[in-house]
């Protein structure tokens, strides 16, 4: 399963429009709109100016990075090699392009790299099956055989029986449960900081605005949406919210922390 059917319009899809009004200086903008007047300057070459273009429109993010045009082949990968920003964070705040050509990087990429990354450890208590299953696939990227191209698999197929009990790996509020095109049925948990997806199930245990507990049961692992291969098993997703949005987490970090 790719993370395309998971991912928000691309960035520079989203962008609104501000038309400069006399007085108003790149600061001033910039201020109005939580952002750097770097990265307004940055994306509207007509800031490059001496004096400020007023009655012209100019192009806003919804938060701070750069707008990058790529050569021909670079992938993902290649990206976050040439600027510190992880690939699957790239690809999926870019709308889960296969091959980059115009990406928009987000954060401050002209600033220094020491910020905490945000991959540290952010916490489950619990293991989302009974026991620990056999993983069929993991979290990361892989070539699809029909099309030859890069995708990222943004959860883990946890292999298990038809009707085994799905728990809930963390207590908080579900904010979805019910059918997915992709994910069959789907249950969402929100957490502090982070979310959790189960799907493929059989069955719903839960409703929407339910409050669970870490270890409650939440359905059974079925063959529902659209699964890879003849054998049944739990898609279990890990998400953390950033200023772009939920971004999707190697939940094996989680499950060493279990051992």
């Amino acid at each position: 399963m790719s993370g395309e059917e998971s991912c928000p319009p691309p960035i520079l899809s989203r962008l609104d429009a501000h038309q400069i009004e006399p007085g108003e200086t790149v600061e001033s903008i910039a201020e109005q709109y939580d952002l750097l007047p770097e990265t307004l300057v940055r994306l509207n070459p007509s800031l490059q100016q001496e004096t400020v273009p007023v009655g012209t429109e100019i192009l806003i993010p919804p938060f701070n990075g750069v707008r990058v045009e790529v050569p021909s082949g670079t992938t993902w990968q290649d990206l976050e090699e040439a600027y510190g920003v992880r690939a699957d964070v790239l690809f999926e705040l870019n709308g889960c392009t296969p091959q980059p050509e115009v990406v928009f990087l987000p954060g401050v990429a002209w600033e220094s790299q020491g910020e905490e990354s945000i991959d540290t450890y952010t916490g489950l208590s619990h293991y989302p099956l009974p026991e620990s299953a056999p993983v069929g696939q993991n979290y990361g990227w892989y070539s699809d055989p029909d099309t030859e191209q890069r995708r990222l698999h943004s959860g883990v197929n946890l292999m298990a029986d038809v009707g085994t009990p799905v728990l809930a790996a963390e207590g908080g509020e579900v904010t979805f449960a019910g059918e997915h095109p992709r994910y069959g049925n789907l249950v969402v948990i929100l957490h502090e900081g982070k979310q959790t997806r189960y799907g493929h199930l059989e069955r719903l245990k839960v409703e929407e605005e339910e409050s669970v507990s870490a270890g409650d049961q939440i359905g059974t692992v079925g063959t529902s949406g659209q699964v890879s291969g003849d054998n049944s098993y739990l898609h279990f997703q890990v998400r953390y919210q950033t200023p772009q949005g939920w971004v999707a987490q190697d939940p094996a970090i989680h499950f060493t922390e279990l051992d």
